[in-house]
């Protein structure tokens, strides 16, 4: 592998001064900065912080924000995944399809893709505390409605309420933590972050499938409730606003193009394990997914405020960190919709058991989540960036080199493997990315760091169904047809984290 020199890496990844991009419109490339530029004076402080301890410590306040929106943003992920484990009593009950029955988690993704690239515009329009107070009873409200939904209808009209409160929740989440926590610790504070992301798929099935086994579907919901309200008394006590709001426009074609863009991918990407690709229901929708997403892209670039500020990903380090992230959360995500199948159409075990399978691997990812991030504080990006990737492919190659015979306990202890490197490295490639930028050009970035994981998880969902499909699509027993696609599963998700491999190499050493 050749080197760059010294002068060569400032040259790729250094940024322009102030007076060269004056000309560029709100958000300019003049706050990307290399890591560990920033400065403690250069954050809104609250009052009070000016001794040295109060700088290296997180205020009550700002920890009970935290978990406001936390708890909130962990409902959002937790009742997308357990919902899964309920489609064929929904089926049954409501006479649905499976093409319909798919739409409990479309209409939740589509939602939440198409809020959190507002969230930039949101911030500067609304205070945090109202912002967080309508996320939390939207979410509330769509809870209420799915308890007591008599159709389908109703049903999808909760899931889209939540997916709009969980859409404001996210970003919310990461941007108290980027404002608000002492420079010292926004490593570990990202990594609790992330870990709420990174561990909620593995969790739902298991919450979902405990719960369906005991008192009944509707209960999914019923249980949320009482977190939900804890979580709204915490986030109106801890929120504060710092800084002031301002009457931002809102960009109304650049929202139609928005809902077109994620509308048109992910019904595109979510139709290919059900229709032929040269459908209109496919390729049609990805057309018009596409073409909106340049048109997007377009309009952004003229603008006075844009939504989201693509001159940021002109810097080439943060659009690397920003692709290995995208990557690692497909993979992710790809690997949670086969684990649970091959468990139970292969193994024959239920439910239940494929949830609790997961569960080691969940709490290992919440472990090392704010470890890893502490790891970054103390050590610099290398070690948990370069590590855990490994770890994550090791995972996956053995799960291809065994496949046949995995037997649960196999899968177990290998997906806790994956979830070690996927909790020592996610985390922190969203941290050192944002390190680059400052001021609002940072929530600009967490911004499109968040819309990134939203549609990687639809993305990786919807080629893992796929791929599975194709290998039973004339199998003589599901059960072999199913091996056989976890096969080619597990080809794609292992090239796909190769990928990712190579690019944060490159991002990595190019940074530092």
């Amino acid at each position: 592998m050749s080197f760059l020199s010294q002068d060569q890496l400032q040259e790729q990844c250094s940024t322009k001064t102030a007076d060269e991009d004056a000309h560029q419109a709100s958000v300019d490339r003049s706050a990307i900065k290399p890591r560990g530029a920033g400065h403690p004076s250069s954050r809104t402080k609250r009052s009070g912080d000016d001794s040295p301890d109060a700088q290296n410590h997180i205020p009550g306040k700002v920890f009970l924000a935290f978990v406001a929106s936390g708890l909130l943003s962990l409902s959002g992920v937790v009742v997308e995944t357990a919902t899964n484990i309920i489609f064929p009593t929904l089926m049954h009950e409501f006479h649905i399809s499976t093409d319909t029955v798919q739409w409990m988690t479309t209409i939740y993704l589509l939602v939440v893709s198409v809020v959190v690239p507002l969230s930039v515009t949101l911030k500067a329009r609304f205070t945090s505390k109202s912002l967080f107070v309508t996320a939390n009873l939207c979410f509330l409200t769509g809870l209420i409605i799915d308890i007591v939904a008599s159709n389908f209808a109703l049903l999808l009209a909760g899931r889209a309420l939540q997916g709009f409160g969980a859409g404001i929740a996210l970003p919310l989440m990461f941007n108290i933590i980027l404002e608000e926590v002492p420079p010292e610790k926004i490593g570990m504070m990202m990594g609790c972050g992330t870990l709420i992301t990174a561990i909620a798929p593995a969790i739902g099935p298991t919450f979902g499938g405990v719960v369906v086994s005991s008192v009944g579907w509707r209960y999914i919901f019923v249980l949320l409730v009482p977190i939900i309200l804890v979580s709204l008394v915490m986030g109106v006590y801890g929120i504060e606003q710092l800084g002031e709001v301002s009457d931002v426009p809102f960009d109304v074609l650049g929202i139609g193009l928005i809902i077109l863009t994620f509308a048109g991918l992910i019904i595109g990407f979510g139709s290919m394990s059900s229709a032929r690709f040269m459908s209109l229901k496919v390729a049609g929708a990805l057309v018009v997914g596409f073409v909106a997403l340049a048109l997007f892209v377009m309009r952004q670039l003229r603008v006075d405020a844009p939504m989201l500020d693509v001159r940021l990903l002109r810097d080439r380090c943060l659009s690397g960190y920003m692709i290995a992230f995208f990557l690692f959360q497909c993979a992710m995500l790809g690997l949670d919709l086969v684990l649970p199948n091959y468990i139970q159409l292969v193994n024959h075990s239920s439910a239940l058991v494929a949830g609790l399978c997961l569960l080691p691997g969940a709490l290992l990812g919440a472990v090392f989540a704010p470890l890893s991030g502490r790891i970054l504080d103390v050590f610099g990006p290398k070690p948990p960036l370069l590590a855990g990737p490994l770890l994550s492919l090791a995972a996956m190659a053995s799960l291809l080199v065994l496949n046949g015979r995995l037997s649960d306990g196999a899968i177990c202890w290998l997906y806790v493997l994956y979830m070690l490197g996927m909790g020592l490295s996610s985390g922190n490639i969203m941290t050192t990315g944002l390190q680059r930028l400052d001021g609002s050009a940072r929530t600009m970035g967490n911004s499109f760091f968040n819309t990134a994981q939203q549609f990687a998880g639809a993305v990786g969902t919807s080629l893992s169904a796929t791929l599975l499909a194709a290998g039973q699509a004339g199998a003589s027993e599901l059960s072999s047809g199913t091996v056989r696609g976890a096969s080619f599963a597990f080809i794609v998700l292992i090239v796909v984290l190769g990928v990712q491999y190579l690019d944060l190499i490159r991002t990595v050493f190019r940074t530092n």
